[in-house]
């Protein structure tokens, strides 16, 4: 990890606080390191120990509380960010960031940063359209703090309105941005179709054939697409995941409906990578009713379903086409010969049975191998790593 992809996140004293785990989860994941600092409010909402446990690192409450190093705590904060956030937001803190009140460690720190300052504010809706409050807001833009603008939605006081916490994926993406770890913006003007997930071939109204196939790498290539400028188009099949914000995500269940959405959409596309685990087969008939259980074994027939890395190969014209090949024994051979067979630029190969290369985990252990064969090998790595990864080998090939 370099030493400056460092972020500190300030937590304030809303009910919001406790969707800053997550953000905090989505940061370490991304091997960043985050240094938690609470107000006293805030740990009334949710305890410091969840975030030491998630970010690895002790949270800081008490200003006054004796430094576990010889150095003066808030001043070391201060020079550590590389990005400073504020997740969730009070109008008091605002207030007091805006009128140069510093008295506690929240504010003592953020007084003394000269790093890039992030407020996602999250309150009533009554309190964020209060003329002082947007006075505040109006008063830090201007002196260079960018605001994560709250959504509208319903509140935890009962009322409807504006003032709930942006989507913690986007303001995860504001703070990318200005880590400037992956905003190369080399990906400005390009237009990305990347498939994610499995596919369910229907056998009857209550069964179907399917894959372990969690998603997740996909959805992390479209993210890292949007991060570096450029757009993307999500294809995915069922996952437990989240639309990624921002990004085009259309829906599919079969092979032959992530086929037909992939053809429907692929004129105006410039890359292509196909991460999804599509069926290779699906059962020749479809019965209508639920079959019942017999005496003897069920045969199912199975017929071939399109090969759809296959199909955009034979006429790629100038796309760059990017497969993946999970497999089991014979890593480098197979994905050799779908390099040939498929007329792809790159191939992503993993070999499924090593542990932290899985379909479902948050990790992925790979080898990018490009068509004349030359092969680089990458150690375990978070999948949002992975994505970037793969993102920098494209941008070589254009």
């Amino acid at each position: 990890m370099s030493e400056m992809d460092n972020v500190v996140l300030g937590i304030t004293g809303g009910i919001a606080a406790y969707k800053s785990a997550d953000l905090v989860s989505r940061l370490v994941k991304r091997n960043i390191n985050v240094d938690v600092i609470m107000t006293e409010s805030a740990t009334k909402f949710i305890s410091p120990l969840t975030f030491e446990s998630l970010s690895h690192n002790k949270v800081i409450v008490d200003m006054f509380e004796s430094p576990k190093y010889w150095e003066i705590e808030h001043i070391a904060l201060a020079e550590k960010a590389k990005v400073f956030a504020i997740v969730p937001a009070t109008a008091n803190i605002i207030g007091k960031i805006a009128n140069g009140i510093a008295d506690d460690m929240l504010t003592t720190t953020v007084m003394a940063t000269n790093s890039k300052v992030i407020i996602a504010p999250a309150m009533n809706t009554n309190m964020y359209n209060n003329k002082i409050t947007q006075e505040n807001i109006k008063k830090l833009k201007s002196y260079g703090y960018i605001f994560v603008e709250p959504c509208e939605g319903r509140l935890a006081c009962g009322t409807y309105g504006k003032g709930k916490l942006a989507d913690i994926g986007i303001i995860e993406s504001e703070i990318l941005k200005y880590l400037n770890i992956y905003n190369k913006n080399d990906y400005y003007g390009k237009k990305v179709l990347i498939t994610a997930g499995p596919t369910i071939e229907p056998i009857d109204p209550v069964r179907y054939i399917t894959n372990h196939s969690s998603g997740k790498m996909g959805f992390e290539i479209a993210k890292a697409v949007k991060e570096r400028g450029g757009e993307a188009l999500l294809i995915s099949g069922p996952t437990n995941l989240e639309d990624p914000p921002g990004i085009e995500t259309v829906h599919v269940n079969t092979a032959y409906e992530m086929y037909e959405s992939v053809m429907k959409r692929i004129s105006n596309v410039d890359i292509v990578i196909g991460a999804a685990a599509v069926a290779d087969y699906r059962p020749e008939k479809f019965e209508k009713n639920k079959i019942k259980k017999g005496d003897d074994d069920l045969i199912i027939k199975l017929t071939r379903n399109p090969d759809i890395i296959y199909e955009i190969g034979k006429n790629k014209g100038n796309r760059i086409l990017v497969g993946f090949a999970a497999e089991t024994e014979n890593l480098v051979e197979h994905a050799k010969e779908k390099i040939k067979k498929k007329n792809l630029d790159l191939i992503v190969a993993n070999d499924v049975t090593i542990e932290g290369a899985g379909f479902l985990g948050d990790t992925n252990i790979i080898k990018i191998i490009d068509k004349n064969y030359n092969i680089k090998e990458y150690p375990i790595m978070s999948k949002a790593k992975v994505a970037h990864l793969i993102l920098d080998e494209i941008i070589n090939l254009l």
